[in-house]
C-alpha cells in the first residue's frame, strides 16, 4: 500500500475518531491541530502535525508555534517535542497522528510540569486588544470662523483673482467711498448751518428796522 493510500485511510479515520471534538480541527487533509486541555486551562496546549508526502514511512512534521502557545516558554515547548519525537520513532511506519495526540493528552500534567506562564510583546491581551485613536475631546475649543452670508461671499468672489487672492488695494474703493459720504455730509451739514445763521441775522436787521421805524412814527 502506498504512502498517500496509507494517509487516505488515516484521514477518514481520524475524521470519524473527532467528529464533533472541538478540541480537534482539520487545517488540510494533511495539517492538524488538536487542544490539549480545556479553553482556560492555564496548562493547556496545542500541538500540530502536518503529513509530508512520504508519512507514514517518514516522521510527520509536529509544531507548537500556534499562538495558543505563546504564554508557554520555548525550554517547555522543546521538551514536549522532545518527548513526542521519541514516540514518533517507536510508531514510524505506521499511521500515528491519533497516537500521538493521545500520548499528549494522556500526559499533560508531566509534560507541563515546569510550566510558568510568559508575557511577551506579543502576549493574547497584547494581540487581541486593538490600539483605538485617542478621541477624547480636546481642552481648547477651534475658534468659529465668522460666517459670511452668501451676497457678502458672491462680492468677496467678484474681487478675487483667479487665485483665490485678493488684489492689492481692493478695499482702497470702500475706504474712498466712506471718505466721500463723511465730505458729503459734512459739506451738508455746513451749509445748513451757515444758511441759518444767514436767516438769523436778517430776522435780526429787520427787526431792527422795524424797531427805528416805530420810534420814528412814535415822535
Amino acid at each position: 500500500m502506498g504512502a498517500n493510500e496509507d494517509q487516505e485511510m488515516e484521514l477518514e479515520a481520524l475524521r470519524s475518531i473527532y467528529e464533533g471534538d472541538e478540541s480537534f480541527r482539520e487545517l488540510s487533509p494533511v495539517s492538524f491541530q488538536y487542544r490539549i486541555g480545556e479553553n482556560g486551562d492555564p496548562k493547556a496546549f496545542l500541538i500540530e502535525i502536518s503529513w509530508t508526502e512520504t508519512y507514514p514511512q517518514t516522521p510527520p512534521i509536529i509544531s507548537m508555534n500556534a499562538f495558543f502557545n505563546n504564554t508557554i516558554s520555548s525550554d517547555v515547548k522543546q521538551s514536549i517535542l522532545a518527548k513526542l519525537q521519541e514516540a514518533v520513532e517507536v510508531h514510524l511506519g505506521t499511521a500515528m497522528t491519533y497516537t500521538l495526540f493521545e500520548y499528549a493528552k494522556d500526559n499533560k500534567e508531566q509534560f507541563m510540569e515546569n510550566h510558568h506562564p510568559i508575557h511577551s510583546a506579543t502576549s493574547i491581551s497584547n494581540i487581541i486588544s486593538v490600539e483605538t485613536p485617542n478621541t477624547a475631546p480636546s481642552s481648547k475649543k477651534k475658534d468659529k470662523k465668522e460666517q459670511l452670508s452668501k451676497a457678502q461671499k458672491r462680492k468677496l468672489a467678484d474681487k478675487t483673482d483667479h487665485k483665490g487672492e485678493l488684489p492689492r488695494g481692493w478695499n482702497w474703493v470702500d475706504v474712498v467711498k466712506h471718505v466721500s459720504i463723511f465730505e458729503i455730509s459734512f459739506t451738508f451739514f455746513s451749509s445748513l448751518v451757515l444758511k441759518f445763521i444767514g436767516f438769523v441775522f436778517l430776522n435780526s436787521g429787520k427787526s431792527v428796522e422795524l424797531s427805528k421805524t416805530g420810534s420814528k412814527d412814535d415822535e
